[in-house]
């Protein structure tokens, strides 16, 4: 699971510098101290924090205060947090405000309206 979910971030970043932006994976992100975003990216002008997920299912669940650390940490970096998601082959993208409450947790669906492409995302939507 974790290899997928590393995998998924090495996408990513991959994707970022594509686009004209410069960007980062904090290896390890879950597991240090003080927490960081998975992928940060920056064009120059604009700085994205990404919590990233892979799923082979159409929903996908964050928790609570992992996604409230992701605001902090953007907004101690002047940054805008972003949420994305690879549901099995595609890439889905979400502000934290896109999120659902359950009991529990948040959650996102793979055929949200609130769902953006990298493109979406990358322009600054």
């Amino acid at each position: 699971m974790k290899q997928k979910g590393s995998a998924a971030e090495r996408e990513l970043v991959t994707m970022f510098w594509g686009s004209s932006y410069g960007a980062i994976r904090a290896a390890g992100s879950g597991v240090q101290r003080f927490y960081s975003p998975d992928v940060l990216a920056s064009n120059g002008s604009r700085i994205i924090a990404v919590e990233c997920k892979s799923t082979k299912y159409k929903q996908q669940y964050f928790e609570r205060e992992q996604v409230r650390q992701l605001q902090e940490f953007a907004k101690i970096f002047n940054a805008e947090a972003w949420l994305a998601v690879k549901f099995s082959t595609e890439w889905k993208f979400f502000k934290p405000e896109d999120l659902k409450e359950t009991k529990n947790n948040l959650v996102v669906k793979h055929n949200s309206e609130d769902a953006k492409t990298f493109s979406d995302a990358t322009k600054g939507c």
